[in-house]
């Protein structure tokens, strides 16, 4: 275990912005992992625990607690050789498109749409990630924890995840609820101050996926073009893999040095799910699409850019649009964190001026509100 007295939360990020935090450790082992969070906890510090930090916007003043990195690494697959699908069980800490590139080699489908999202896998199901018609949920058998509440590990299977669009029951545990406290009896009570770490920190994703050399059908409209087929109709994983690489990168999507447009938290506002009434006020031409419950889901970019901000707003900076991609609030070089809620401010306040939406936004936000 590696412990320091500080580190730049900065450098943890890949919006590059945040202050230092009061200790930062590194674990390589689960033991290491369960304890640092123990400790925290027994000690009543506040916690935060890191995986690639491509989902985080952190004060310029820094995270006055402990902030751990789980730097595990690596894929456990028991039953390679089964006919009706292979498991791989992952550390949290393992960067997610590994596992993606590691599926798509090996004709295993089901997680290739997800190709270059930045981060661990461990947060992936605390976000339940999503892009071009996939999401991870739809490939989650089980997620081990340590649960902070009843101070054990214990293994959450997909039903009592409770995902949904960007969320999940461990996302939703991060939220907390004034005048309760949580009863550890119950594995569904999200009730606790937990902060920016939710009361279950994952320790490891195992994924069921089903071999063989075509993706799963393609349903998103976007993706279906750029391979050529319909809708419903399936490709040669390596070339789904590719084309969500390409179309990625075309919208400063999959991190890169050389782009400033990547130094972001990818998209920065989910897309607004409305009720029907709601929706019937947006105006001709915005994206409607079915949601549950009779509800109606539109585009967050869409709205934006029909606000009045287009690509490149702000620029030049010190925070500004992405040049690609309206949904990236980027840093340009020298922004702080502030620079960047003041910018995502003005968006969201225009957007609900022109069409009465309030935008959500997507990172985890610690230490700042919007």
């Amino acid at each position: 275990m590696d412990v320091r007295t500080s580190g730049r939360l900065a450098d943890l990020t890949t919006l590059g912005v945040g202050g230092p935090a009061a200790r930062y450790v590194e674990t390589s082992t689960e033991a290491e992992l369960i304890d640092a969070v123990r400790t925290a906890d027994e000690a009543g510090e506040a916690l935060l625990v890191v995986g690639g930090g491509s989902n985080l916007l952190v004060s310029d003043e820094g995270f006055d607690g402990v902030v751990v990195r789980d730097v595990r690494t690596g894929i456990e697959v028991p039953d390679h050789s089964a006919c009706a699908g292979v498991t791989y069980t992952v550390p949290a800490g393992t960067p997610w498109d590994d596992v993606v590139a590691e599926a798509t080699s090996h004709r295993l489908y089901g997680i290739e749409a997800l190709s270059g999202i930045p981060g661990s896998t461990g947060a992936t199901p605390v976000q339940n990630v999503g892009a071009y018609g996939q999401e991870v949920a739809q490939s989650i058998a089980t997620v081990r924890v340590w649960d902070r509440a009843r101070s054990r590990v214990r293994t959450l299977p997909v039903v009592d995840l409770r995902f949904g669009y960007r969320s999940s029951l461990l996302k939703r545990s991060m939220q907390p609820v004034t005048g309760t406290t949580a009863d550890p009896r119950d594995p569904a009570d999200d009730r606790a101050p937990w902060g920016p770490t939710p009361r279950y920190v994952v320790l490891d994703v195992t994924l069921q996926l089903r071999q063989g050399t075509l993706s799963a059908p393609v349903a998103y409209a976007e993706l279906a073009r750029t391979l050529g087929i319909a809708v419903g109709e399936r490709a040669p994983l390596p070339d789904v893999r590719a084309a969500v690489l390409a179309l990625r990168a075309g919208k400063g999507m999959v991190l890169d040095a050389a782009d400033p447009d990547t130094r972001s938290a990818g998209s920065f506002f989910t897309n607004p799910i409305l009720d029907a009434a709601a929706a019937a006020t947006l105006p001709e031409g915005a994206p409607r699409f079915p949601a549950a419950d009779g509800r109606v889901k539109t585009s967050a970019a869409w709205l934006i850019e029909h606000a009045g901000f287009g690509r490149g707003f702000g620029l030049p900076g010190p925070a500004a649009l992405s040049t690609k991609h309206t949904l990236a609030l980027t840093n340009r070089g020298a922004a702080t964190a502030q620079d960047l809620l003041a910018l995502a401010r003005e968006v969201r306040t225009g957007v609900h001026a022109a069409f009465g939406v309030e935008l959500e936004p997507e990172p985890v936000l610690v230490g700042v509100t919007l």
